[in-house]
């Protein structure tokens, strides 16, 4: 049995969670009512319920995730908070810091709100218009935004000592938000036109080639006080493919193919022989050439670059992602450590929280922690493995790892370990590639970018959408 509140009359279902959905009446709950106050409980009127069908609970954990953005959003920008800790504990006071990769995936957890019907589109407008006018007014370097921003002012707030400046993968993850709301709001009205002008003149304003340090491939970080000291560049394979992707189809500062290929590729040398669990790797995972990275790794650049048929001289995109997440899963069955509860149902290694602060979980490191995150934003790949975890989220581990944002961004039954925590890269992937999953919403719109697939052709990508 499982705690269920009643179904809105709009049919917005709820589990343990203030809906926010409108009702009859067309009357709104708003969303800063619990903006600021997001360690209350949730309501505690509720009735049990059965189990639901799988297209209800489908909805049910979309709806959750997608409050984060929503109902949870720091209420002066309307981005999404790094982190919501419904405990109400946070050691480093940073409740009002917003990330910019995270909301980047809020953008198109939004858009599936609307869709949806858990908001209405002039809603969703309205968020989007207060959200492009922050982003307008915000630090940015060489039109890059820093990967944390103050939320009341648009401030940067620096990730580490030397990283107080522009972060172009986090960038490319909120850009790729920006074309699917560009691309979505679409309609015959001013204000819809408005505000896509306003999204494509944020794309436009990204320097992608200013990160090339003058060299063939990209780097990560720049800082006006320490400029390169970071010194990263962007050498596959890891969460980035959507950062060259995006930078090779930028209409006012273009990189070349040839830093995709020589920087990304490494000329060549991306591609791996490793074969595990029967399973090609395909490419060379950073640090984890035997079983592949953290499953974010084959989430964050496919929020919207629809992996379905897409291949260049490297790769079979959706053979290798599938791949990847079968080998966590068979990893996780296997379960060589012995930890408890791993199984068909209980499974995903990905970066989250973890005991001891942050980890990137993976099975090259792997900590007895599940991070739910990993499966349900699998869902494209292992419908039936996703859907067996999201079961046993709701119907057997229940209140212990689900709250008023969906399921928690970790837990671990080997230490007795559960946590009443939020982090929007994690909660973000999961309403949207459900979505992907059900009706392809956000590869559509990313997909039908004419820059986009311009893009891709000069990267030497092929593609049915092409």
């Amino acid at each position: 049995m499982i705690r269920f509140f009643r179904l809105c009359l709009t049919g917005c279902t709820v589990m343990g969670v203030w809906s926010g959905c409108s009702g009859p009446s067309g009357s709104q709950h708003t969303a800063t009512t619990a903006a600021d106050s997001v360690a209350a409980e949730a309501p505690s009127a509720h009735q049990s319920m059965g189990e639901i069908s799988d297209d209800s609970l489908l909805t049910l954990v979309q709806q959750q995730t997608f409050q984060y953005f929503w109902d949870g959003a720091e209420p002066t920008s309307g981005l999404a908070r790094e982190r919501i800790h419904t405990d109400g504990v946070y050691p480093q006071n940073d409740q009002r810091v917003v990330t910019t990769g995270g909301s980047g995936f809020g953008l198109m957890a939004l858009l599936v709100g609307i869709e949806r019907g858990f908001i209405t589109r002039q809603e969703g407008l309205e968020r989007f218009q207060k959200i492009a006018q922050f982003l307008k007014n915000a630090d940015r370097f060489h039109g890059a935004w820093p990967h944390w921003m103050q939320g009341e002012t648009g401030k940067v707030q620096p990730f580490g000592q030397k990283d107080n400046g522009g972060d172009l993968v986090e960038t490319a993850f909120l850009v790729q938000g920006l074309l699917c709301a560009r691309q979505y709001f679409n309609g015959d009205n001013a204000a819809e036109r408005q505000l896509a002008a306003q999204l494509d003149t944020l794309w436009r304003e990204v320097e992608w080639d200013w990160y090339q340090n003058g060299k063939n491939v990209l780097y990560w970080h720049w800082s006006p006080t320490y400029a390169w000291e970071m010194n990263f560049p962007l050498e596959g394979y890891n969460e980035c493919l959507i950062t060259y992707v995006l930078a090779a189809a930028s209409p006012t500062h273009p990189i070349p193919a040839a830093a995709y290929h020589e920087g990304w590729a490494r000329s060549g040398g991306i591609t791996s022989d490793q074969v595990t669990y029967d399973l090609p790797l395909i490419l060379k995972h950073n640090g984890a050439e035997k079983y592949g990275g953290p499953l974010f790794w084959e989430h964050y650049s496919y929020l919207g670059l629809n992996p379905k048929g897409l291949k260049d001289r490297y790769a079979d995109y959706w053979e290798h992602n599938r791949n990847i997440v079968q080998i966590d899963y068979q990893y996780c069955v296997e379960n060589p450590k012995g930890y408890k509860g791993y199984g068909p149902d209980n499974w995903g290694l990905t970066a989250s929280y973890s005991i001891d602060g942050y980890a990137a979980h993976a099975p090259s490191h792997d900590l007895g922690v599940i991070s739910p995150t990993a499966a349900l934003a699998s869902f494209p790949y292992t419908p039936d493995e996703s859907m067996a975890m999201l079961r046993n989220l709701y119907y057997n581990l229940g209140d212990r790892v689900v709250g008023r944002y969906g399921p928690y961004d970790a837990y671990s039954l080997e230490a007795d370990w559960f946590t009443p925590r939020y982090l929007a890269i994690d909660q973000g992937p999961i309403p949207v590639m459900i979505e992907n999953y059900r009706s392809g919403l956000l590869w559509k719109l990313f997909m039908s970018c004419p820059e986009v697939k311009a893009g891709l052709k000069k990267l030497g990508f092929e593609s049915p959408e092409l």
